[in-house]
């Protein structure tokens, strides 16, 4: 199979990308970087997308990698117990929140990219978690913000999204 210079370009920018280098700062590494392994890397690895907001996410993704978009799970953050004492009701949430971006991340194995969308601010915590992970340090991710949608429009979003 024949790929084109363009696309190829393209796919070494994504592994460059996805190996953190930079071209005019790497050079030697670069050239070194066994590309193939990194192709067959790329090629296993999976794409996602989560709808999310403080209380609920929507994990869309392929269950095999030559499948569609379909949705993985849908995950609850549960709710921090009403207490007189306002600086232990935060550090609850606080608590809660990690823990509810642990348990979307647990579900997204070899990610690659991820596009979040949502309400409010969350998704912006949610990548700033992935990008403090060491797993997930180097993922692709982007974000954008929409009202709550039903399971097809999501998987649509996400599916126009990657193709």
């Amino acid at each position: 199979m024949h790929v084109s210079a363009a696309a190829e370009r393209s796919q070494e920018a994504v592994i460059y990308r996805y190996h953190n280098l930079k071209p005019n700062r790497h050079k030697e590494l670069m050239q070194r970087l066994p590309l193939e392994k990194s192709y067959s890397m790329l090629q296993n690895s999976k794409q996602f997308g989560v709808w999310m907001d403080s209380h609920h996410a929507i994990i869309v993704g392929k269950e095999n990698n030559d499948g569609d978009f379909a949705v993985l799970a849908h995950l609850k953050n549960k709710d921090a117990v009403n207490n007189p004492d306002e600086r232990s009701v935060n550090r609850k949430r606080l608590s809660l929140t990690g823990k509810f971006f642990k348990e979307i991340a647990a579900r997204m194995t070899n990610m690659i990219s991820v596009h979040v969308t949502g309400t409010g601010q969350v998704q912006e915590q949610f990548l700033k978690f992935l990008a403090g992970t060491p797993q997930f340090k180097h993922v692709i991710a982007t974000e954008s913000t929409s009202n709550r949608m039903n399971d097809e429009k999501l998987v649509a979003l996400v599916t126009r999204h990657f193709n």
